[in-house]
Protein backbone atom coordinates (compact mmCIF):
# COMPACT_ATOMS: atom_id res chain seq x y z
CA UNK A 1 0.00 0.00 0.00
CA UNK A 2 1.28 3.59 -1.47
CA UNK A 3 0.82 5.15 2.12
CA UNK A 4 2.10 2.35 4.75
CA UNK A 5 4.81 1.59 2.62
CA UNK A 6 6.80 4.97 2.08
CA UNK A 7 9.65 5.40 3.37
CA UNK A 8 11.01 1.11 2.84
CA UNK A 9 12.55 -1.00 0.68
CA UNK A 10 10.37 -4.10 -0.61
CA UNK A 11 12.10 -6.29 1.23
CA UNK A 12 11.53 -4.33 4.20
CA UNK A 13 7.85 -4.38 3.47
CA UNK A 14 7.22 -8.06 2.83
CA UNK A 15 9.61 -8.35 6.17
CA UNK A 16 6.94 -6.22 7.67
CA UNK A 17 3.86 -7.98 6.23
CA UNK A 18 5.37 -11.45 7.33
CA UNK A 19 6.07 -10.49 10.68
CA UNK A 20 3.09 -8.43 11.41
CA UNK A 21 0.15 -8.95 9.12
CA UNK A 22 1.07 -12.54 8.60
CA UNK A 23 2.20 -14.27 11.27
CA UNK A 24 -0.69 -16.25 13.60
CA UNK A 25 -3.01 -15.88 10.55
CA UNK A 26 -1.68 -17.09 7.78
CA UNK A 27 1.52 -19.42 8.41
CA UNK A 28 2.37 -19.82 4.41
CA UNK A 29 2.16 -16.25 3.62
CA UNK A 30 4.54 -15.49 6.54
CA UNK A 31 7.33 -18.32 4.95
CA UNK A 32 5.61 -17.15 1.56
CA UNK A 33 6.95 -13.17 2.36
CA UNK A 34 9.60 -13.90 4.68
CA UNK A 35 11.53 -15.95 1.25
CA UNK A 36 11.08 -12.69 -0.55
CA UNK A 37 12.19 -10.31 1.98
CA UNK A 38 15.77 -12.14 2.13
CA UNK A 39 16.14 -13.00 -1.95
CA UNK A 40 17.26 -10.44 -4.02
CA UNK A 41 17.03 -12.28 -7.47
CA UNK A 42 12.92 -12.37 -6.78
CA UNK A 43 12.99 -8.61 -5.16
CA UNK A 44 14.78 -7.57 -7.87
CA UNK A 45 11.83 -9.02 -10.43
CA UNK A 46 9.33 -7.00 -7.70
CA UNK A 47 10.67 -4.02 -8.14
CA UNK A 48 10.10 -3.74 -11.94
CA UNK A 49 6.44 -3.00 -10.96
CA UNK A 50 5.43 0.25 -10.05
CA UNK A 51 5.32 1.04 -6.42
CA UNK A 52 2.12 0.48 -5.99
CA UNK A 53 1.92 -3.13 -7.11
CA UNK A 54 4.74 -4.50 -5.05
CA UNK A 55 2.37 -4.90 -2.15
CA UNK A 56 2.73 -8.66 -0.69
CA UNK A 57 -1.03 -9.11 -1.12
CA UNK A 58 -1.61 -8.47 -4.86
CA UNK A 59 1.71 -10.20 -6.07
CA UNK A 60 1.23 -13.02 -3.82
CA UNK A 61 -2.31 -13.55 -5.08
CA UNK A 62 -1.07 -12.97 -8.87
CA UNK A 63 0.81 -15.85 -8.76
CA UNK A 64 -1.70 -18.00 -6.64
CA UNK A 65 -4.60 -17.12 -9.56
CA UNK A 66 -2.82 -18.05 -12.46
CA UNK A 67 -1.06 -21.33 -10.74
CA UNK A 68 -1.90 -22.48 -7.45
CA UNK A 69 -1.18 -22.00 -4.16
CA UNK A 70 2.29 -23.29 -3.55
CA UNK A 71 3.27 -25.60 -0.65
CA UNK A 72 6.04 -23.46 0.62
CA UNK A 73 8.27 -21.02 -0.86
CA UNK A 74 10.98 -23.01 -3.25
CA UNK A 75 7.40 -23.81 -5.45
CA UNK A 76 6.45 -19.90 -5.21
CA UNK A 77 10.32 -19.11 -6.11
CA UNK A 78 10.68 -21.23 -9.36
CA UNK A 79 6.79 -19.64 -10.46
CA UNK A 80 7.71 -16.38 -10.05
CA UNK A 81 11.48 -16.40 -11.52
CA UNK A 82 10.20 -18.94 -14.75
CA UNK A 83 6.92 -17.33 -14.87
CA UNK A 84 7.39 -13.00 -14.00
CA UNK A 85 5.88 -12.04 -17.17
CA UNK A 86 2.71 -13.60 -16.57
CA UNK A 87 2.73 -13.02 -12.81
CA UNK A 88 3.40 -9.38 -13.40
CA UNK A 89 0.93 -8.81 -16.60
CA UNK A 90 -1.87 -10.29 -13.90
CA UNK A 91 -0.57 -7.84 -10.96
CA UNK A 92 -0.68 -4.23 -13.38
CA UNK A 93 -4.34 -5.56 -14.30
CA UNK A 94 -5.51 -6.51 -10.66
CA UNK A 95 -6.16 -4.77 -7.58
CA UNK A 96 -5.95 -5.97 -3.79
CA UNK A 97 -10.11 -5.73 -4.03
CA UNK A 98 -10.13 -7.58 -0.90
CA UNK A 99 -14.18 -7.48 0.21
CA UNK A 100 -13.80 -8.56 3.79
CA UNK A 101 -17.16 -8.66 5.24
CA UNK A 102 -15.49 -9.24 8.50
CA UNK A 103 -15.06 -5.88 9.58
CA UNK A 104 -18.93 -5.54 9.25
CA UNK A 105 -18.78 -6.53 13.14
CA UNK A 106 -16.35 -4.14 14.10
CA UNK A 107 -18.05 -1.72 12.29
CA UNK A 108 -21.26 -1.80 13.01
CA UNK A 109 -21.11 -0.70 17.03
CA UNK A 110 -20.00 2.42 15.52
CA UNK A 111 -22.79 2.96 13.03
CA UNK A 112 -25.66 2.00 14.95
CA UNK A 113 -25.00 4.96 17.29
CA UNK A 114 -25.85 7.32 14.87
CA UNK A 115 -29.04 8.70 13.54
CA UNK A 116 -31.41 6.90 12.35
CA UNK A 117 -31.93 6.31 9.19
CA UNK A 118 -28.43 5.88 7.28
CA UNK A 119 -27.63 6.57 3.72
CA UNK A 120 -24.45 4.68 3.01
CA UNK A 121 -21.53 5.20 0.66
CA UNK A 122 -18.67 2.66 0.74
CA UNK A 123 -15.79 4.03 -0.62
CA UNK A 124 -13.37 1.57 -2.49
CA UNK A 125 -16.46 -1.11 -2.02
CA UNK A 126 -14.93 -3.55 -4.40
CA UNK A 127 -18.38 -5.83 -4.72
CA UNK A 128 -20.10 -4.11 -2.33
CA UNK A 129 -20.73 -6.76 0.34
CA UNK A 130 -20.11 -4.39 3.19
CA UNK A 131 -22.89 -2.36 2.27
CA UNK A 132 -25.44 -5.37 2.92
CA UNK A 133 -24.23 -4.93 6.84
CA UNK A 134 -27.63 -5.22 7.86
CA UNK A 135 -28.15 -8.48 6.00
CA UNK A 136 -25.32 -10.50 8.42
CA UNK A 137 -26.15 -12.15 11.99
CA UNK A 138 -23.44 -10.52 14.60
CA UNK A 139 -22.44 -13.01 17.86
CA UNK A 140 -20.58 -10.69 20.05
CA UNK A 141 -20.29 -13.21 22.65
CA UNK A 142 -21.54 -13.28 26.15
CA UNK A 143 -25.72 -14.37 24.22
CA UNK A 144 -25.01 -10.83 22.62
CA UNK A 145 -26.57 -11.71 18.57
CA UNK A 146 -28.34 -9.49 16.45
CA UNK A 147 -29.04 -9.19 12.55
CA UNK A 148 -31.16 -12.00 10.83
CA UNK A 149 -31.25 -15.20 12.64
CA UNK A 150 -31.51 -17.09 9.50
CA UNK A 151 -28.49 -14.87 7.46
CA UNK A 152 -26.04 -17.53 6.17
CA UNK A 153 -23.32 -15.11 7.58
CA UNK A 154 -22.02 -15.29 10.58
CA UNK A 155 -19.85 -12.86 12.11
CA UNK A 156 -18.32 -13.26 15.82
CA UNK A 157 -16.45 -10.44 17.15
CA UNK A 158 -14.88 -10.18 20.48
CA UNK A 159 -15.52 -6.92 22.71
CA UNK A 160 -11.89 -5.82 24.58
CA UNK A 161 -12.26 -3.41 27.18
CA UNK A 162 -15.12 -1.00 27.52
CA UNK A 163 -18.07 -0.63 25.44
CA UNK A 164 -20.71 -2.51 24.99
CA UNK A 165 -22.72 -4.49 22.07
CA UNK A 166 -24.69 -2.52 19.65
CA UNK A 167 -28.50 -3.14 20.95
CA UNK A 168 -29.85 -2.96 17.35
CA UNK A 169 -29.12 -2.61 13.63
CA UNK A 170 -29.17 0.59 11.86
CA UNK A 171 -32.08 1.56 9.69
CA UNK A 172 -30.33 1.88 5.80
CA UNK A 173 -33.12 3.27 3.43
CA UNK A 174 -30.19 3.75 0.60
CA UNK A 175 -26.71 2.43 -0.16
CA UNK A 176 -24.14 2.30 -2.89
CA UNK A 177 -20.75 1.65 -2.95
CA UNK A 178 -17.87 3.20 -5.19
CA UNK A 179 -14.86 2.03 -7.01
CA UNK A 180 -12.10 2.20 -9.46
CA UNK A 181 -13.37 -1.40 -10.92
CA UNK A 182 -16.47 -3.24 -9.38
CA UNK A 183 -16.81 -6.48 -9.19
CA UNK A 184 -19.20 -7.83 -10.80
CA UNK A 185 -20.58 -10.88 -8.18
CA UNK A 186 -22.33 -13.09 -11.36
CA UNK A 187 -18.60 -12.81 -13.09
CA UNK A 188 -17.10 -16.05 -11.97
CA UNK A 189 -13.73 -15.16 -12.90
CA UNK A 190 -14.04 -11.87 -10.39
CA UNK A 191 -15.57 -14.14 -7.86
CA UNK A 192 -12.34 -16.21 -8.16
CA UNK A 193 -9.70 -13.32 -8.07
CA UNK A 194 -12.13 -12.01 -4.76
CA UNK A 195 -11.45 -15.77 -3.19
CA UNK A 196 -7.98 -15.63 -3.70
CA UNK A 197 -7.14 -12.84 -1.87
CA UNK A 198 -8.14 -14.88 1.23
CA UNK A 199 -4.80 -15.88 2.21
CA UNK A 200 -4.30 -19.59 2.57
CA UNK A 201 -5.47 -21.36 5.50
CA UNK A 202 -8.23 -18.82 6.56
CA UNK A 203 -11.08 -21.20 6.18
CA UNK A 204 -13.35 -19.09 8.27
CA UNK A 205 -12.97 -15.97 5.98
CA UNK A 206 -13.32 -18.10 3.03
CA UNK A 207 -16.62 -19.30 4.45
CA UNK A 208 -17.77 -16.05 5.08
CA UNK A 209 -16.31 -14.58 1.63
CA UNK A 210 -18.66 -16.94 -0.37
CA UNK A 211 -21.41 -17.09 1.66
CA UNK A 212 -21.64 -13.22 1.15
CA UNK A 213 -21.31 -13.43 -2.60
CA UNK A 214 -24.73 -16.20 -2.55
CA UNK A 215 -26.56 -13.33 -0.57
CA UNK A 216 -25.49 -10.47 -2.99
CA UNK A 217 -26.17 -12.59 -6.11
CA UNK A 218 -29.68 -12.14 -5.07
CA UNK A 219 -29.77 -8.89 -4.90
CA UNK A 220 -26.55 -6.90 -5.65
CA UNK A 221 -25.61 -3.96 -4.17
CA UNK A 222 -25.02 -0.75 -6.36
CA UNK A 223 -21.55 0.22 -6.95
CA UNK A 224 -21.17 2.94 -9.40
CA UNK A 225 -17.30 2.93 -11.06
CA UNK A 226 -15.70 6.18 -10.64
CA UNK A 227 -12.69 7.73 -8.58
CA UNK A 228 -13.26 8.86 -4.81
CA UNK A 229 -10.90 12.00 -5.80
CA UNK A 230 -13.61 13.10 -7.79
CA UNK A 231 -16.86 11.37 -8.17
CA UNK A 232 -18.17 11.25 -4.40
CA UNK A 233 -19.63 14.81 -4.39
CA UNK A 234 -22.36 13.63 -7.49
CA UNK A 235 -23.40 10.46 -4.65
CA UNK A 236 -23.69 12.47 -1.38
CA UNK A 237 -25.66 14.46 -3.93
CA UNK A 238 -28.29 11.61 -4.52
CA UNK A 239 -28.52 10.46 -1.15
CA UNK A 240 -32.26 10.92 0.36
CA UNK A 241 -31.93 14.61 2.38
CA UNK A 242 -33.60 12.87 5.20
CA UNK A 243 -31.11 10.12 6.28
CA UNK A 244 -27.67 10.82 8.38
CA UNK A 245 -25.57 10.70 5.02
CA UNK A 246 -22.98 8.28 6.09
CA UNK A 247 -19.53 7.84 4.19
CA UNK A 248 -17.17 5.10 5.32
CA UNK A 249 -14.15 2.69 4.10
CA UNK A 250 -11.91 0.55 5.51
CA UNK A 251 -8.45 -0.32 4.05
CA UNK A 252 -8.91 2.02 1.37
CA UNK A 253 -6.77 5.30 1.66
CA UNK A 254 -3.14 3.95 2.67
CA UNK A 255 -3.45 3.38 -1.51
CA UNK A 256 -3.57 6.68 -2.37
CA UNK A 257 -0.49 9.28 -1.52
CA UNK A 258 -0.88 11.65 1.38
CA UNK A 259 -2.08 15.04 -0.65
CA UNK A 260 -4.96 12.69 -1.55
CA UNK A 261 -5.50 11.67 1.79
CA UNK A 262 -5.82 15.42 2.73
CA UNK A 263 -7.78 16.77 -0.40
CA UNK A 264 -10.58 13.33 0.53
CA UNK A 265 -10.92 14.78 4.17
CA UNK A 266 -11.57 17.90 3.24
CA UNK A 267 -14.35 16.33 1.57
CA UNK A 268 -16.00 14.69 4.13
CA UNK A 269 -15.55 17.06 6.52
CA UNK A 270 -18.72 19.14 7.53
CA UNK A 271 -22.24 18.92 9.24
CA UNK A 272 -24.11 17.37 6.29
CA UNK A 273 -21.47 13.83 5.99
CA UNK A 274 -20.53 11.72 8.82
CA UNK A 275 -17.52 9.99 7.99
CA UNK A 276 -16.36 7.11 9.29
CA UNK A 277 -12.74 5.47 8.56
CA UNK A 278 -11.23 1.80 9.42
CA UNK A 279 -7.61 2.13 8.38
CA UNK A 280 -4.01 1.24 9.39
CA UNK A 281 -2.67 3.98 12.00
CA UNK A 282 -1.32 7.11 10.41
CA UNK A 283 -3.38 6.83 7.25
CA UNK A 284 -6.29 9.16 7.94
CA UNK A 285 -5.24 12.03 10.55
CA UNK A 286 -6.42 12.41 13.72
CA UNK A 287 -7.01 15.59 15.99
CA UNK A 288 -5.10 14.02 18.54
CA UNK A 289 -2.87 11.22 18.37
CA UNK A 290 -4.18 7.92 18.63
CA UNK A 291 -3.09 5.99 22.26
CA UNK A 292 -0.65 3.30 21.40
CA UNK A 293 -2.34 0.17 20.36
CA UNK A 294 -2.93 -2.17 23.92
CA UNK A 295 -0.71 -5.20 23.48
CA UNK A 296 -2.98 -8.02 23.35
CA UNK A 297 -4.04 -6.47 19.73
CA UNK A 298 -0.58 -7.55 17.55
CA UNK A 299 -1.57 -5.83 14.20
CA UNK A 300 -4.24 -3.28 14.36
CA UNK A 301 -6.31 -0.90 12.54
CA UNK A 302 -7.99 2.31 13.81
CA UNK A 303 -11.72 3.53 13.52
CA UNK A 304 -12.42 7.11 13.39
CA UNK A 305 -15.66 8.93 13.05
CA UNK A 306 -15.37 12.54 11.67
CA UNK A 307 -11.77 12.01 11.78
CA UNK A 308 -11.43 11.59 15.84
CA UNK A 309 -10.29 7.89 17.13
CA UNK A 310 -12.89 5.73 18.59
CA UNK A 311 -11.54 2.44 18.78
CA UNK A 312 -9.23 -0.24 17.78
CA UNK A 313 -9.84 -3.14 15.36
CA UNK A 314 -8.52 -6.75 14.13
CA UNK A 315 -7.97 -5.83 10.19
CA UNK A 316 -10.40 -8.49 9.57
CA UNK A 317 -13.01 -7.52 12.11
CA UNK A 318 -11.80 -10.52 14.69
CA UNK A 319 -12.27 -8.00 17.31
CA UNK A 320 -12.70 -4.50 18.52
CA UNK A 321 -11.62 -2.04 21.97
CA UNK A 322 -13.26 0.92 22.20
CA UNK A 323 -10.78 3.90 23.58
Amino acid sequence: MIGAEAGRTTAENYRRFAEREARGKSPLYEELAAGIADDDEVLALIDTLPPGKRQPNLVLAAARFLYGTPTGYPGLRATLIERWAQVRSVALARSTQTNEVGRCAALLPVLAELRRPLALIEIGASAGLCLLLDRYHYDYGTGARLGPADSRVRLDCELRGPGTPPAHLPAIVWRVGLDLDPVDVTDPDAVRWLETLVWPGQTTRLRRLRSALELATVDPPPVVRGDLRTDLPRLVAGAPADATMVVFHSAVLAYLPAADRARFAEQVAGPDVTWIGYEAPGVVAVADPPPAPPPDTGSAFLITHDGRQVAWADPHGAWLRRT
